[in-house]
């Protein structure tokens, strides 16, 4: 085959794809890709109540090392739109459980200012 030659007018060059060696793995999706996106997307529906930081974490930590290891595995590891999609979720959950910690705090100081200081006594006590 010719290098730089083309299969129809206007189309790209056919890049040339060296054989694969019959000892090479099969390309396969990263187990972690799915659980991360798995937690991410429990992570973003349980932001509001406070309990997604738990599952949001963990998805952002395996995230990481699934990085890792489909980095070192020369390209055998697949799952990265799925990583991607999981981290962002996970990203998204943490900032509605900021959200809703920063929403309790400024109703719990307005609660706290509009309540009467001290010991309130009857009106007709001196």
């Amino acid at each position: 085959m010719m290098v730089g030659m083309t299969t129809a007018a206007g189309q790209v060059p056919v890049a040339y794809q060296p054989p694969r060696h019959p000892l090479d793995p099969d390309p396969v999706r990263a187990t972690k890709a799915r659980a991360v996106f798995a937690l991410g997307l429990i992570g973003a529906l349980t932001g509001l109540f406070v309990g997604g930081v738990v599952p949001a974490t963990i998805a952002l930590q395996l995230a990481r090392q699934a990085r890792r290891e489909a980095y070192a595995s020369g390209g055998f590891l697949t799952g990265a739109a799925w990583l991607r999609r999981g981290e962002r979720l996970a990203w998204a959950g943490l900032v509605l459980v900021a959200v809703a910690v920063v929403t309790l705090v400024v109703i719990g100081v307005v609660r706290l200012a509009g309540s009467p200081y001290g010991q309130d006594f009857a009106p007709h006590v001196d």
